[in-house]
């Protein structure tokens, strides 16, 4: 078996490393320190440098202006993109593409992933319900419109925790239909009947509750085929797998830097027995992050078939991520010591970025149970 990546995705990897190499992680105020968000926009400048590079179409079809590569590749680039904390909405721009070309209208593909692509329009979700513990979809109902509203849908209902909401162009909503069936509506950001409720994330970003009252959207921004939104929040979830994976390695290279520098007794610190066995825990934590996040990515990628779906994959994935990335910046803050709660130090921010990423989509104890729920209706044997 060959598990190296191809020369695209290579190729894509060093592309994004030259982007990234001119990130910050402390470009904004710290999240400790600011009352409210850590700022009004996410990172402009830096979208226009993945737009310019060709990072933002990178997923999209080759007919629509993209590369037409695989969420291995978004996976590969989003690892890089935590590494240095990116404000950008890199995951949840490129999975709505992803779904609209996978599953969308084609007219409504050819008018927005070109310019999507392009970095002129930017796409979020509403992945974390009404409460972010229940079903996103269950939060919002759609039903078709009135007899002489043609093909319209009317959607009610409420999405706590948009990423990006006040910024993004049009915003992915999930909803049950009366039949219980899921649809995803993509929704501009103005438009009658919706209002956005300001709302700060764990890592001090911005995020939206979103309310719907009777908002009407005409039926070919309604995405309604089977299967499409679970598809969605799968690879949303495998996505912040991979963000969860960049954001472990960048601390963990930032602790083996730091305690390879600070010295007691005459002696640099991780040569202590104690440390070095830490950090080599933290280090089997990654290679556990990474070898599941890889697995859920390649199904997701290839349609191929297993032991369970590929759900089972997913939770076990977003298990090892959410787990993981708190361990590792818990054991950072330990061996780095007072340093690592300084403000002026940046690994506090990866601290919060951290516990965002662990519960956003569901902590590792709501994959734990549906992954439970999967082994009891697939028998292994």
């Amino acid at each position: 078996m060959d598990f190296t990546f191809t020369e695209e995705q290579q190729a894509a990897v060093e592309a994004a490393k030259a982007v990234f190499s001119g990130v910050v992680p402390d470009a904004v105020p710290s999240p400790a320190l600011t009352q409210g968000a850590v700022a009004e926009e996410f990172d402009r400048p830096l979208w226009a440098k993945l737009a310019e590079a060709d990072l933002l179409s990178l997923v999209i079809d080759p007919q629509y202006g993209g590369a037409g590569l695989d969420p291995i590749t978004l996976c590969l680039v989003l690892r890089e993109s935590a590494k240095v904390l990116a404000r950008v909405p890199l995951l949840e721009s490129s999975a709505v593409a992803m779904a609209i070309q996978r599953y969308g209208d084609t007219e409504l593909a050819r008018e927005l992933l070109p310019a999507a692509g392009r970095g002129e329009l930017v796409f979020t979700v509403a992945a974390n319900g009404r409460t972010g513990h229940d079903p996103a979809e269950l939060a919002v109902t759609a039903r078709p419109g009135s007899a002489d509203s043609g093909d319209d849908w009317v959607l009610d209902g409420v999405q706590t925790g948009v990423p990006w909401a006040q910024n993004a162009d049009r915003i992915a909503v999930p909803a049950h239909t009366g039949e219980g069936r899921a649809v995803l509506a993509l929704i501009p950001r103005v438009h009658d009947g919706i209002t956005l409720a300001e709302q700060i994330s764990t890592s001090g970003e911005r995020f939206a509750e979103v309310r719907l009252d009777s908002v009407r959207i005409e039926a070919r921004a309604v995405i309604t085929a089977e299967g499409a939104w679970e598809w969605l929040r799968e690879l949303l979830t495998t996505g912040t797998c991979a963000l969860a994976l960049g954001l472990g390695a960048g601390v963990l290279a930032m602790t083996s830097e730091y305690t390879g520098k600070r010295e007691q007794f005459g002696f640099p610190i991780a040569t202590f027995q104690a440390v070095a066995v830490q950090a080599a825990d933290r280090y089997i934590d990654l290679r556990a992050m990474e070898a599941t996040l890889w697995q859920a990515a390649w199904r997701i990628s290839t349609g191929a078939g297993g032991a369970l779906p590929v759900s089972g994959d997913v939770a076990v994935a977003k298990i090892w991520a959410s787990d993981g990335v708190r361990r590792v910046v818990q054991t950072a803050q330990h061996l780095h010591g007072g340093f690592g709660a300084d403000t002026d130090y940046p690994l506090h921010r990866y601290h919060a970025w951290a516990k965002q990423l662990e519960l956003s989509l569901g902590p590792a104890a709501a994959h734990e149970e549906a992954l439970g729920d999967l082994l009891a209706a697939h028998p292994l044997g």
